[in-house]
């Protein structure tokens, strides 16, 4: 038992020092969780927004007017997206629970 614990402590204190520092390396800022409810009649709205822009002739368009669209079907993916909400676990912990478990019983 003894050989056992300096290993998990070693294992445990890295994977939680390892997310903390690729986090703060990222070049890529991230966005604060917004935790937005948005209701079945605007994400219907959404949505049908979302199929007239599919509708539409995108040949006549200039450059400008494309780049405008992609961003409001980003905006609205993003908008919809948010929506299902969810827990995430990482690998570290699962790992870390799975050992403590083990390790408890």
């Amino acid at each position: 038992m003894k050989n056992l614990f300096k290993p998990t402590l070693l294992v445990a204190l890295m994977s939680l020092t390892l997310a903390s520092t690729s986090e703060a390396f990222s070049k890529t800022p991230r966005k604060a969780n917004t935790t937005e409810v948005i209701s079945e009649a605007e994400a219907q709205k959404l949505t049908s927004r979302l199929n007239e822009i599919k509708a539409m002739d995108a040949s006549s368009m200039t450059r400008k007017q494309k780049r405008e669209l992609r961003h409001e079907v980003n905006a609205i993916n993003e908008t919809l997206n948010t929506k299902d909400g969810g827990v995430y676990i990482s690998v570290g912990a699962v790992i870390l629970i799975v050992l403590l478990l083990i390790l408890l019983f």
